[in-house]
């Protein structure tokens, strides 16, 4: 990257916490009576044309020229004002070494002058002269006040994070925040920097080293848990028991949120839904924590309880005038009007609809009317509805061929919702959330040669995605055929992912398949207690139908009813049985 550029980029970042006013040369001009007294100004004549002419060289296309009158005058007056023209008239010139000339001079002309110290870090790290960057920031976070270095320290890996060598620019920091390392006021911060810079370079033992020493330091600083969160998923062994200790105790709502949306995406469900209940309880105009809430209490079935929480949040977004929580409030309105359509309650699912901002993501939104649409058998309005939405780049036309296909397939168009997706995968050939659904598309019309040709290529480009090994031992199992490379595939997905639901649901389906009924049902009641979902309650009640305990098999069909009357799986299943709910 050329120097410019990243002074350009480096520039763009503002140490608020490091600015301070510039101070007024002092006045000997003497007061008349009755008259405010002028400001004294520092220039005499022979001044005044020198910077005259430094400023016509600037207006005539030589900032060069310029700079040399403005830097000499500022160095005579000792003129903040002077010396950061100077600074910038270099810039212009695209001279880093006179801009640098110019900072030092400020700071040595004025040795309590913080915007100096900023001027001159900026320009070196621009240099990419990184080790005497590492001593500029040593020398301002020295010399600020006690009050201003914490938020000083908290910039550090924004600024340095510019830098390509991570580790150097990792070392770097560490070296220069010795000192604050050190000290009770600043260590927590100071190590929080350290933590970030050393995660960014890949680092992770380090980062988790930082992590702990910054909590030892100040068990109330946000800094450190911030950091536990950005590395949990990574170093879960160390982080989870320290976040999960900290939760015990006072912390900041987004805290705690941020906490909860780890657990979810650890399927781990329950604990979160303890997590965000202690949060609204604690931070009740917290707006986000009543909408998380309100949404993991609908995905797992708990509607009555999910309906209050995003009410509640949909007051709280609609007296706020924070852009971000009009998105939420979109999110809440869509949710509500899902429920009151699944509860056969249609015009209150139009009502929740008419009160979407119409800024909300038109995608979603198109499919949610979709939905209301093609219940209340308005099926082609529905199908047209989503044809109709415009897209802007190559992200949105995916999404929109998701949403299409989603909606063909819930209908029986199978051939349709084939030929779309194989047409957008002519534009997106790794679009992998295209091969995942033309893989769905495939199963569903017996195409199974393709789906696991489809599934094989996408195990090829995300062998870290535990998804496509699910689906495909799935597959195997549920057509009961090659049943260990059914275990292997889904295996190999529990390792991706141990806590998923629907991939434990998979491995308890191969292994009743098998014949290993004992086990199959305690996989399926785990997955089942895990996340209530209609698809896996027809696994488990078959198990327990096959084990003759019929009465609970009824019991667990009845609730996956609840939750979805209209799965495909569940049907299905129960008419195999003859089984009248």
């Amino acid at each position: 990257m050329k120097f410019w550029f990243r002074l350009a980029l480096i520039s763009t970042c503002v140490w608020s916490a490091w600015a301070q006013p510039a101070k007024p040369l002092p006045s000997t001009a003497t007061p008349i009576e009755g008259k405010a007294t002028p400001p004294q100004s520092a220039l005499d004549a022979t001044l005044f044309y020198q910077l005259l002419l430094g400023e016509l060289n600037v207006r005539s296309g030589s900032p060069g020229s310029g700079f040399s009158f403005i830097l000499d005058a500022a160095r005579k007056t000792r003129d903040p004002a002077l010396f950061q023209r100077a600074v910038d008239l270099a810039l212009q010139s695209r001279s880093g070494d006179s801009a640098l000339q110019a900072a030092q001079a400020w700071k040595r002309a004025i040795p309590d002058a913080t915007d100096a110290n900023r001027y001159i870090l900026q320009i070196l790290l621009a240099l990419n002269r990184v080790e005497e960057a590492g001593q500029a920031l040593s020398v301002s976070i020295r010399e600020l006040p006690a009050a201003e270095q914490n938020a000083a320290i908290a910039s550090v890996p924004r600024i340095f994070g510019r830098v390509q060598d991570k580790k150097m620019a990792a070392d770097t920091v560490e070296k220069a925040l010795s000192l604050a390392l050190k000290q009770s006021s600043t260590e927590a911060a100071a190590w929080t920097a350290v933590g970030r810079m050393r995660r960014e370079a890949g680092q992770l033992a380090l980062a988790v080293e930082a992590t702990r020493q910054g909590r030892a330091a100040d068990a109330s600083a946000p800094g450190p848990l911030l950091l536990a969160l950005s590395l949990v998923s990574a170093a879960p062994t160390e982080m989870q028991p320290l976040l999960a200790q900290a939760m015990q105790g006072s912390v900041q709502p987004e805290l705690r949120l941020g906490y909860a949306r780890h657990l979810i995406g650890q399927s781990q469900q329950a604990e979160a839904l303890l997590q965000l209940g202690r949060l609204t309880a604690e931070h009740p105009t917290f707006a986000d924590g009543w909408l998380v809430h309100g949404l993991l209490l609908q995905e797992t079935g708990q509607l009555t309880e999910a309906e209050q929480k995003l009410r509640k949040h949909v007051e709280l977004a609609k007296a706020s005038l924070d852009k971000e929580a009009q998105t939420g409030l979109s999110e809440s309105l869509m949710a509500l009007a899902q429920m009151a359509q699944r509860q056969g309650q249609l015009p209150q699912a139009e009502q929740w609809l008419a009160q979407v901002p119409p800024d909300a993501d038109p995608i979603k939104l198109a499919s949610r009317r979709a939905d209301l649409l093609t219940q209340q058998g308005r099926k082609e309005e529905a199908r047209q509805l989503l044809a109709q939405i415009k897209t802007t780049n190559a992200e949105q036309a995916a999404r929109k061929i998701l949403v299409q296909s989603m909606w063909l397939r819930e209908n029986k168009q199978l051939n349709e919702a084939h030929t779309l997706v194989k047409q957008g995968l002519t534009a997106q050939p790794q679009n992998t959330d295209l091969m995942s659904e033309l893989a769905m598309v495939c199963e569903k019309l017996k195409r199974y040669d393709e789906m696991e040709s489809v599934l094989r290529e996408l195990i090829k480009l995300k062998p870290e995605d535990p998804h496509a090994f699910n689906a495909l031992g799935y597959s195997l199992a549920d057509r009961n055929t090659r049943l260990d490379e059914a275990r292997q595939l889904i295996t190999q997905a529990l390792k991706l992912a141990p806590n998923d639901a629907y991939i434990q649901d998979s491995l308890g389906w191969v292994a009743f398949r098998q014949g290993q009924y004992a086990e199959a049902l305690k996989i399926l009641q785990a997955a089942y207690k895990a996340r209530p979902d209609a698809e896996i309650a027809a696994h488990l009640g078959e198990v327990l139908w096959v084990m003759g305990k019929r009465q609970e098999a009824g019991a667990i069909w009845r609730e996956g009813l609840l939750l979805k009357a209209d799965n495909d799986t569940l049907v299905d299943t129960m008419k195999r049985f003859d089984f009248k709910p």
